[in-house]
């Protein structure tokens, strides 16, 4: 898999930061601080900033 920013990819975060549109590192990024990026999470969960396992899971069953 290619790492590499990806300008037609569809990034669904609504927060802009350097990492926006490149996976690889925005996963990485936030594995370090065992959370997940927003793009794992529904539209309305992806609002509530809660990147936990813990809100992914409540998210996935809702």
């Amino acid at each position: 898999m290619s790492c590499e920013h990806n300008n037609s990819m569809n990034c669904t975060c609504t927060y802009s930061c350097p990492r926006r549109g490149k996976c690889c590192e925005c996963l990485s990024y936030h594995l370090k601080s065992d959370a997940f990026p927003a793009c794992f999470f529904s539209e309305a969960a992806e609002k509530t900033y809660d990147r936990s396992f813990a809100a992914l899971v409540r998210d996935r069953q809702g």
